[in-house]
């Protein structure tokens, strides 16, 4: 079972993602971007759904750090943002996320991506 790590500080996005996700993937979360960076690094995930805005270090800086480690460089990173601003898509390419979607999630095009960055 491929495992993904979700990335979110709202309890209620957080509980939605599990509830859409858990029976087709092992789950591994984390509340902020430096939790997500040190559980990137344990768990080693297929895939990380990284909020982009996160406290403590939010999921712009986050995603730069992660891509920058040779050992987590090769973990796709869909970033996930309620903000839908001009541009946002573009700054998360930018900052290494391999792909960007809005919240709400639409639960179609999210398992679309994940079978393509997971081969499924």
């Amino acid at each position: 079972m491929k495992k993904i790590l979700i990335v979110e500080d709202v309890e209620f996005n957080l509980d939605l993602m599990i509830q859409l996700l858990e029976d087709d993937y092992e789950l591994v979360t984390a509340r902020d971007g430096e939790q997500g960076i040190e559980k990137a690094s344990s768990e080693r995930p297929d895939l990380i759904l990284m909020d982009l805005s996160l406290p403590v270090m939010d999921g712009w800086q986050a995603t730069l750090r992660i891509k920058k480690d040779e050992a987590l460089s090769h973990i796709p990173i869909i970033g996930l943002s309620a903000h839908a601003m001009d541009g946002d898509r573009q700054k998360a390419l930018v900052c290494g996320c391999d792909e960007y979607l809005t919240k709400p999630v639409d639960d179609e095009i999210l398992y679309a991506k994940l079978a393509r960055f997971l081969g499924e």
